[in-house]
C-alpha cells in the first residue's frame, strides 16, 4: 500500500510539475505575442509616418517641378499690322534666360524669355520642329525664321528653303501650331506669306535680316543648339 500511495503522490507531482511548466510556456508565449504585436505596430506606424513624409516630400518637389515646367515669357503688348501684312508686337519683349519651357502669346513667338542656347541659323534648314526657345534666342540675333505646316506646298516649302540655305543668319523648320501654311519671323515682326513668289518674302529677308529691330547684333549664328 506505501508503494501504491507514494506511486500516486509521485504521478501527481509529475502531472502537477508538467502543468507549471505549461503555464510557464502558456506566459512566454503571450508575452512574445504581445511583443511582437507591439513591434508590428510600432512598425506599421513609423512606416506611415515614413510613407507620409516621404509622398508630402514627392508633393511638395512635384509642386515644385510644376512650378519650374513652363516659365511666362514675360511678353506684353499685341499685335499690330501695317499695310503690308507685317505684324508688330506693340509691347515689351522680355529677354531673360531660361532652362524652362517657355509659354509664348503668339505662335510662333517673336521674341521674350529663352533658352540660353540658340538654334544654329546659318541659313540652317531644320526637317524637324525647333524648341521655340531656341529659335527666340536666334532671332534675338538677328535671323529670320521661316515656319511651314503640314499644308503647305512642297514646291513653296523647297523654294523657301533654297532661299534660307543662301541667307545667313536664317533658319527654316516645320511648325504645326500657327494659324497659316507659310509664316516668317524676326525679333517682334511676322508675316503671312501666300507663297514662296509672294513679293514679301523678299522684302521680309531685306528688311529683318540683321535688322534693326535685332536686339543683339553681330551675336553669332553659327554653332547653336540642334
Amino acid at each position: 500500500m506505501g508503494s501504491a500511495k507514494n506511486s500516486s503522490a509521485a504521478r501527481k507531482a509529475r502531472i502537477e510539475e508538467m502543468r507549471r511548466a505549461e503555464r510557464a510556456r502558456e506566459r512566454r508565449t503571450r508575452v512574445l505575442t504581445v511583443a511582437a504585436s507591439v513591434v508590428v505596430v510600432a512598425g506599421l506606424v513609423v512606416g506611415g509616418v515614413v510613407l507620409v513624409n516621404s509622398r508630402s516630400d514627392n508633393n511638395r518637389k512635384n509642386s515644385a517641378s510644376d512650378s519650374k515646367s513652363s516659365t511666362n515669357s514675360g511678353d506684353s503688348g499685341h499685335w499690330t499690322t501695317g499695310k503690308d501684312g507685317v505684324r508688330t508686337w506693340s509691347g515689351k519683349l522680355a529677354r531673360t534666360h531660361v532652362q524652362t519651357k517657355v509659354s509664348y502669346p503668339m505662335h510662333p513667338p517673336v521674341g521674350g524669355n529663352h533658352n540660353p542656347i540658340w538654334a544654329t541659323c546659318d541659313g540652317t534648314v531644320y526637317t524637324k520642329p525647333l524648341q521655340d526657345e531656341n529659335a527666340v534666342h536666334s532671332m534675338e540675333h538677328g535671323a529670320v525664321w521661316v515656319t511651314y505646316t503640314s499644308e503647305a506646298k512642297k514646291a513653296d516649302i523647297a523654294a523657301l528653303a533654297a532661299k534660307v540655305k543662301q541667307t545667313p543668319f536664317s533658319l527654316m523648320s516645320p511648325y504645326e501650331n500657327q494659324a497659316a501654311p507659310l509664316i516668317l519671323s524676326a525679333w517682334g515682326h511676322q508675316v503671312t506669306v501666300k507663297s514662296a513668289d509672294d513679293p514679301e518674302v523678299n522684302k521680309f529677308f531685306a528688311a529683318y535680316v540683321q535688322g534693326p529691330q535685332t536686339p543683339e547684333p553681330g551675336a553669332p549664328c553659327t554653332n547653336g543648339a540642334m
